[in-house]
């Protein structure tokens, strides 16, 4: 009871609590502006936590992140331009609303649909995650090391359109996780005798350089000179019918289930469950040709599936220390600045912290309701006119800023825009950023693990697999690896028939 007291007087402080508010507006706003997303304001806003109370920034981090994803679907409906990857399914019925006349109507809709998924997604936080973390404290360094590996590889093939890419991916976020000190032996590696690299590269110094100029970059090249009339961006106020919500129940209900369960698989994101949620709702209409064409219920199962993502994905990062989406890994790195390493110790060592940013999960997401209101949104949509070429500067100007004040050092300015042109070029190429970040997290977990478990066992590789459980998760990660191969292989032994 005196820790749930602990963590509600600390978030009900006065500033958390403006914090999560300003926060949601900038995240609708943020969402609201194609071009822009929630990882690359979070990028931008992670150098500046250094100076702030954990509380603080963590309500930051939540705010921005539920408030783009309903910020997402603005553009959606009224451009038929997803604000957000995962506002992709919005625009499918969306607009067709828009267009007949119904674009207040619409937004109303994915206001609550995003704040319904995203409450459902903060309380199976709230509840899975504790137990989880229960769970977990009977791992050893084996079970760590197949944690590691199971989660590089489920991103690895699950990101992109190609698993090999994303593989490759992997594998070069673990080589960058690989400079620096050796934590066991203490010697250097590919340090190249330069004394800033002994501490290994600065994860928030990539983090902003690959989320956040490769969307600089792009609007640049787009030179958008112009933004939207005020004539297309009228609004008026619409009020949804008790008949209306309750026809959307079911909906709700399912979709938020939908996207529980794929933001607790490391690598799914927002975007899937948007579509899973869209095609179950499709599935079980008795009119599913009313979909495509202005369906309220394809606008509500695409906003809720993809908002539900969003705490669920918090699962994993919080108790294994696996983040379930670009935006989790972006929190791990939060909790890294403020000297906490995530994973079932994390429960134990601020459990008010992790419990006051989960229930800031919670609160953020029936802030959409607030935000996200008839009139709010109107505002928001005037966004669109802004010209997208004005955001260039201003976000590199941030961005330098927010890096140099890390460490002070001009170098890591270097690095920042060496990691964004690198992060700009694999885009290019369809390459996966996620992995990236995911293997400069996990390496050095995943080395830390192998290399103890094998002291324990002398050196018998086999003590890699001695347990059940690591077993099962060594199969997990091998099947995860071996999936993209055997289903290309079916088709070529079909033909041979």
């Amino acid at each position: 009871m005196d820790i749930i007291l602990q963590i509600l007087s600390g978030v009900f402080a006065a500033g958390p609590l403006l914090a999560m508010l300003g926060a949601s507006l900038l995240g609708v706003f943020i969402g609201a502006l194609p071009g822009l997303n929630p990882v690359m304001a979070i990028a931008l806003l992670l150098p500046l936590t250094y100076s702030m109370d954990p509380l603080v920034a963590l309500g930051m981090v939540a705010g921005i992140y539920n408030g783009s994803m309903y910020g997402g679907a603005i553009p959606a409906i009224l451009l038929r331009i997803p604000g957000t990857p995962a506002a992709i399914a919005t625009t499918f019925d969306g607009f067709p609303m828009a267009e007949r006349g119904e674009a207040a109507k619409a937004l109303k809709i994915a206001c609550w649909s995003s704040a319904i998924g995203g409450t459902a997604s903060a309380i199976a936080l709230m509840t899975l995650g504790p137990l989880l973390a229960r769970g977990t404290l009977y791992f050893g360094p084996a079970e760590y090391f197949w944690i590691a590996m199971f989660g590089m590889a489920s991103v690895g093939v699950m990101v992109g359109r190609d698993a090999l890419k994303g593989l490759i991916a992997s594998v070069l976020g673990l080589l960058l996780g690989t400079v620096g000190l050796d934590q066991l032996s203490g010697s250097s590696r590919f340090t190249f005798d330069q004394p800033w690299l002994l501490g290994g590269l600065d994860l928030i110094v990539i983090l902003v350089g690959l989320y956040a100029l490769p969307p600089v970059l792009q609007l640049a090249e787009a030179a958008d000179l112009k933004g939207l009339p005020a004539s297309a961006l009228r609004l008026a106020r619409v009020r949804l019918g008790r008949a209306e919500v309750l026809a959307l129940v079911p909906t709700w209900i399912r979709s938020s289930l939908i996207g529980i369960a794929v933001g607790i698989l490391p690598g799914a994101g927002g975007n899937i469950a948007a579509f899973l949620s869209y095609n179950a709702a499709k599935n079980r209409a008795r009119d599913p040709d009313r979909f495509g064409k202005g369906a309220p219920e394809g606008v509500a199962a695409a906003e809720c599936g993809n908002n539900a993502d969003n705490a669920a994905s918090m699962i994993p990062a919080l108790t294994l220390g696996i983040p379930g989406n670009v935006v989790a890994a972006l929190v791990l790195g939060a909790l890294l600045i403020h000297g906490l390493q995530p994973g079932p110790q994390l429960f134990h060592q601020a459990p008010d912290l992790v419990g006051g940013f989960m229930v800031q999960m919670l609160i953020t997401s029936v802030l959409i309701l607030l935000v996200g209101g008839a009139a709010a949104t109107r505002v928001f949509a005037q966004v669109q006119r802004l010209p997208g070429v004005m955001l260039v500067p201003t976000i590199l100007v941030l961005m330098a800023v927010g890096v140099y004040v890390i460490n002070g050092r001009v170098v890591d300015l270097w690095l920042m825009f060496g990691a964004g042109l690198a992060g700009y070029l694999l885009e290019k190429l369809e390459v996966p950023l996620a992995p990236i970040v995911l293997g400069m997290i996990l390496g050095p977990m995943a080395e830390q693990g192998v290399r103890r478990a094998l002291l324990i066992g002398r050196g018998d590789p086999l003590h890699l697999v001695s347990s059940p459980l690591s077993m099962i998760i060594a199969a997990a990660t091998v099947g995860f690896i071996l999936w993209p191969l055997l289903r290309r292989l079916k088709p070529t032994r079909r033909s041979d028939r």
